[in-house]
């Protein structure tokens, strides 16, 4: 990843935006009880971005100090995990599934592996679902999630809905 890429992310119903106007240091993937819980899944996906490079464009972020020296960071109206913070450094970190293309971030790394499912190596040998036929039929018609890019406005009159 080149330091002069940009990203862009934000919660599940838009109330809370940033960009990062350069490149993501560490992506990687922590298997800790603490992020397990704050993510509400089996492990964390998070990269660390420059204070400097880092903005919130929407919304205010709510924080819960998970630790003596960490606090995470999540959208207090749809409870989206966006960030881990140490506030003394001169980074913060970014859950790497809030970004708008998560998929252009590939993690280099895992940590607390104590902690990691044992059963994960057997993931790709259960069952897969059928996909749908189509991406319209891919997402429920009264979906309320913000779109992966900024929007000028947001949430969406009632009459766009």
């Amino acid at each position: 990843m080149s330091a002069t890429e940009n990203f862009s992310g934000g919660c599940q119903c838009g109330a809370v935006r940033y960009r990062i106007d350069g490149g993501l240091r560490y992506p990687h993937v922590c298997h800790c009880r603490m992020c397990q819980k704050a993510s509400g899944n089996y492990f964390m996906p998070l990269a660390a971005s420059s204070r400097a490079q880092f903005e919130l464009t929407r919304g205010e972020v709510s924080w819960f100090q998970s630790s003596d020296q960490v606090r995470r960071g999540f959208c207090g109206r749809c409870g989206t995990p966006l960030f881990y913070d140490l506030p003394d450094a001169d980074f913060i970190n970014i859950t790497l599934g809030s970004l708008d293309e998560p998929e252009r971030v590939i993690p280099d790394a895992q940590s607390n592996l104590v902690d990691k499912m044992h059963w994960f190596a057997d993931l790709d040998g259960l069952p897969v679902e059928p996909e749908p036929a189509s991406d319209e039929n891919r997402v429920p018609v009264n979906n309320r999630q913000h779109p992966d890019h900024d929007t000028a406005e947001w949430p969406p009159k009632e009459s766009e809905i």
